[in-house]
């Protein structure tokens, strides 16, 4: 009732202090759930993140550009050369009384015609058939633009939602170390502990505070990436976390998988690009012709002449020169094929050894949930309790709270490294593509 009648007294209730009083507080009440708004705004889940990161590449328009272009210089190497307009003078005299006079001798003729190349058909159809095929190996390399960009976002994502809950856990181990340093105290002061123990106590406040110093920069470093993929002041949904219990691979099929993989889809482009070149090669042992007609107007008096002439290239040294060439790119084309074995057989073990480390980062990770993590704080738990009835000192307490605490970064950080494992396998391949029947298997979990 003291309180009750302090309060009235000093606090008078005018109207004009009341109405402002209550103005402030809903403009308070109003500003507080935009902030919040703003806030969760900039909080995207992993699939939004990718999304943005989509929309703001500009590898992808890059592609897209090369793709309609190689597509639109397919359709001008199936056509024909543009005829050639010759024009001249033949036989123009350059001395005697008829110097540089188009008209006056018999010999002397202007000239006009058209020549055209005869490019055969078959090889004007691989020519366009080589430029579609670099724009299907430019949209196969898109496929891996999409695939790089939607795996380094997941991976940023994860590093940085796992960044934000070690730096919460390292903070917490710096309370505890301030806890040690006061006990530590209290005990030297009783009589009960060393000057030594003070000092140790001191030492690990230290150096809690330098992991807080170092998960801080993490933390600052995972924001800088995410923000390079999925754009300025973003942050993660700490509730959207992804299962990490399923990966889109069937272990028993990885080559059969693999060999559907964008990259390996690019060495498939390249090889029948350079398939395509060995046909072109081969077509090229039988020459173009090319055919002129031509117009010659003499001087009055004189006929007017009509000439049709017609070029074939002499290949005289063919086994230098088109069989080498075609032995050439028959050899090129081996090359792409022995490369992309190579290349599947590298990619086929890493991703044998992702899916390896991936299964025992999963079953670590459930023990630690199902068995470290409980009895570490069961050992909490019954120390308090063993403290509380004088049959343990606080030492004990604190070792034990401390133990409980770096049971559960332990439990993260591998959390984490297991998290980075399925991104890498879980987006080998765009996400929005549709996959292999072998494909689309969830993984048991452990």
């Amino acid at each position: 009732m003291h309180f009750l009648h302090l309060t009235r007294r000093r606090t008078p209730c005018r109207p004009d202090v009341f109405g402002s009083t209550l103005a402030l507080a809903m403009l308070l009440c109003l500003a507080l759930p935009n902030d919040q708004a703003a806030a969760a705004s900039a909080r995207l889940t992993l699939a939004e993140a990718q999304k943005r990161a989509l929309e703001r590449s500009r590898s992808l328009p890059a592609q897209d550009a090369s793709i309609a272009a190689a597509r639109a210089l397919a359709v001008a190497a199936g056509r024909l050369p543009d005829p050639v307009l010759r024009a001249g003078i033949d036989n123009l005299p350059v001395s005697g009384s008829d110097r540089f006079n188009i008209g006056s001798d018999f010999m002397t003729m202007r000239r006009i015609g058209v020549m055209q190349e005869l490019i055969g058909s078959d090889k004007r159809r691989l020519r366009a058939a080589q430029l579609d095929r670099t724009a299907d190996k430019a949209t196969a390399e898109k496929e891996v633009a999409i695939a790089r960009i939607e795996r380094e976002t997941a991976q940023a994502w994860i590093d940085l939602y796992f960044a934000k809950q070690m730096a919460d856990l390292v903070r917490q181990q710096v309370s505890q170390a301030q806890l040690d340093l006061e006990a530590a105290e209290a005990a030297y002061r009783a009589g009960k502990g060393s000057q030594g123990d003070v000092f140790a106590a001191r030492g690990r406040i230290g150096a809690a505070q330098d992991k807080v110093s170092e998960f801080d920069t993490r933390v600052r470093t995972a924001q800088s990436t995410l923000a390079r993929w999925a754009g300025p002041d973003v942050d993660v949904a700490p509730e959207s976390f992804p299962s990490i219990d399923q990966v889109r691979l069937d272990p028993d099929s990885i080559d059969s998988q693999l060999a559907h993989h964008p990259e390996i889809a690019v060495l498939d482009r390249q090889e029948a690009i350079v398939r395509t070149e060995a046909q072109l090669a081969a077509a090229n042992r039988h020459p173009d012709w090319s055919v002129e007609v031509s117009l010659q107007h003499r001087g009055q008096g004189y006929s007017n002449m009509l000439s049709v002439g017609l070029s074939v290239p002499l290949q005289w040294d063919r086994k230098n020169r088109q069989d080498r060439e075609l032995a050439a790119k028959i050899m090129q084309a081996d090359q792409v094929r022995d490369e992309r074995e190579e290349v599947l057989r590298a990619h086929a073990a890493e991703v044998r050894v992702m899916l390896d480390e991936w299964r025992s980062g999963r079953e670590r990770l459930a023990r630690y949930k199902r068995e470290l993590e409980p009895i570490a704080a069961d050992q909490s738990t019954a120390v308090l309790a063993a403290y509380r009835g004088g049959k343990a000192g606080l030492a004990e307490v604190l070792a034990a709270r401390r133990n409980e605490l770096d049971v559960r970064l332990q439990a993260l950080q591998l959390e984490a490294e297991t998290a980075k494992r399925w991104a890498q396998l879980n987006f080998l391949y765009p996400s929005g593509r549709s996959m292999p029947p072998s494909m689309n298997q969830p993984e048991a979990r452990p």
